[in-house]
């Protein structure tokens, strides 16, 4: 008779072995769920050093010489929040800029609320961004500033560039979407298909929560099976299960989207596809691409899932400016401010790519007009029509 071929002891003994590690990695858990963890982010020292409505505007404080002459403003989407870019000590992507002797200021959207529903992509671009523009450029007494957009931050930071082409120096857009016309991604798929007059009468703005949920049923092994149990696997090592905490404190801390924004973003951008083509209005001025004439570095990840190279590699393409550059990382979205490797990589690369292009501006200081001069949105949407623009 015939034995079988199956190595019953060799099971037996590995499962064995998995118990008794198993066993060992719970007992050493309780140590490091029950002791102090350390999980806050965004700890990197900073200043609020102008305030509209909902919006901040962070100044970081230096940890080196200025090595930059011309400060920059780095402006993160409405989706998710900018403490993305500060999530861990030592991968933090506002530390690592700042060790470059770059002077960094960054625009927190804040909280919107239900008085916020008809703010329109106007609103955000050439209110609230070009007030925070000419604070700076105020502050310092420059005619131009560095800015930097990071994925729907990148878009609007297209569209500020385009309108606004005299008051920017250099362009950097990280994981930016600028082409939406692309099945590369689900998301892009997904979003051509919704309603968001349905969206928007329904929940007014929309839901952080509902948008995290969708981003989550992108890819629900990875996102949501496979990283639990990766946690529990390493539910021992104090290190990544503090990093652990912290990405997910930054996952589910997602304000809600003012719903003329999102509807506008969806129907312009998505649906349409108009701001890769040079057709893009806000305010009844055409978002024309051919008018970034400043230099433009276009940095996305091989990997995104959201922001795939075909959603981001066309934008260099498109401007009117000669001096572009297109750097693809090996990476994903989140990758791209996380990743040991990209943390290495993306800093000096922007730092560098700044240094060579920071010479001394000729142009004589634009008097931008008092803050107190500029009127506020309005405090009560009921005295407002379906948008409300912002003069200035």
């Amino acid at each position: 008779m015939n034995q079988s071929g199956i190595p019953v002891d060799l099971i037996l003994g590995k499962l064995a072995e998995d118990v008794e590690k198993s066993q060992e990695r719970i007992l050493k858990s309780k140590e490091v769920l029950l002791g102090p963890l350390e999980t806050d982010i965004a700890t990197t020292p900073c200043e609020i050093v102008y305030e509209e409505d909902r919006v901040k505007l962070k100044h970081y404080l230096p940890l080196t010489e200025t090595k930059v002459k011309t400060p920059m403003l780095m402006v993160y989407a409405l989706i998710n929040r900018e403490t993305m870019l500060d999530l861990q000590p030592q991968r933090s992507v506002v530390q690592n800029i700042l060790k470059e002797g770059i002077d960094l200021y960054m625009i927190d959207w804040g909280y919107p609320t239900a008085m916020d529903r008809y703010l329109t992509i106007d609103d955000h671009v050439n209110g609230y961004l070009d007030n925070a523009v000419d604070f700076i450029r105020r502050r310092h007494g420059i005619p131009k500033v560095n800015l930097m957009g990071i994925c729907m931050g990148g878009s609007f930071s297209i569209m500020y560039s385009a309108l606004h082409p005299e008051k920017i120096k250099n362009l950097i857009t990280t994981v930016t979407p600028s082409n939406f016309d692309t099945d590369k991604s689900l998301l892009n798929i997904w979003v051509k298909a919704i309603d968001p007059d349905r969206v928007v009468e329904t929940y007014g703005n929309m839901p952080g929560d509902v948008m995290n949920m969708g981003f989550l049923l992108l890819n629900p092994p990875r996102l949501m099976l496979d990283k639990y149990v990766g946690y529990f696997e390493k539910v021992d090592d104090k290190v990544f299960v503090e990093n652990f905490i912290r990405m997910e404190k930054w996952i589910f801390d997602s304000p809600d989207v003012p719903g003329e924004t999102f509807r506008q973003f969806i129907v312009d951008c998505f649906q349409k596809n108009l701001l890769i083509q040079s057709k893009m209005e806000l305010d009844g001025k055409r978002v024309d691409l051919q008018n970034i004439m400043m230099p433009v570095l276009n940095v996305y990840g091989r990997f995104d899932h959201l922001v795939p190279p075909a959603a981001a590699e066309l934008l260099t393409s498109r401007v009117g400016s000669k001096d572009t550059e297109d750097l693809c990382l090996e990476t994903g979205h989140i990758g791209i401010y996380v990743s040991a490797k990209c943390q290495k990589e993306l800093a000096p690369k922007i730092a560098g790519w700044l240094k060579e292009r920071d010479g001394s501006e000729a142009e004589a200081v634009a008097s931008p007009p008092p803050l107190s001069d500029k009127p506020k949105i309005g405090a009560s949407p009921k005295s407002r029509p379906a948008s409300t623009k912002r003069k200035k």
